[in-house]
């Protein structure tokens, strides 16, 4: 089997049509208040540029730094987050659709190491990713908070 060859670095695009208001879609990824109820388990406080925060996964007594480095009201978000060797670029979009439905798409590019390793991570970020959609979509459609953090790794994130 010959090698493979990395030609561009991964980038992980994920989308979800949320059928909220892009405001509403917008807060929920601003407010640690509202983004418990479908991924980390707890923030520093709301994401702000220039403030550092950290991102809390308390069922796997783990966590991450987080620099906002721009937000757009009710439009984008773009952090850097994670600690080196993994740490990487996120951006959120938040497309209006009209009638109270909004495109969610998130990027997350920007990984360390060779080759191997950026594609391992951006698999793993892919699947959580797009579980985090799925489960703002629950929450903010149904107000049903379903787990799909804590319950990926039932036995302890590896």
């Amino acid at each position: 089997m010959e090698p493979l060859t990395l030609n561009n670095p991964p980038a992980v695009n994920v989308q979800m049509l949320i059928r909220v208001p892009a405001r509403d879609a917008f807060q929920a990824f601003i407010d640690p208040d509202i983004t418990s109820n479908f991924w980390f388990s707890r923030s520093d406080g709301p994401l702000k540029v220039g403030i550092p925060n950290r991102f809390y996964f308390d069922m796997y007594n783990i966590s991450g730094p987080v620099n906002v480095m721009s937000i757009e009201e009710d439009k984008r978000i773009q952090i850097e987050w994670g600690d080196a060797p993994h740490d990487s670029r996120v951006e959120w979009t938040f497309e209006d659709r009209g009638d109270n439905t909004t495109l969610v798409k998130i990027c997350n590019n920007g990984f360390s190491g060779d080759g191997d390793s950026q594609m391992a991570i951006a698999i793993d970020s892919m699947g959580g990713f797009a579980m985090l959609l799925a489960g703002a979509k629950a929450w903010l459609e149904h107000n049903i908070e379903l787990k799909l953090t804590s319950d990926s790794f039932p036995d302890g994130h590896p």
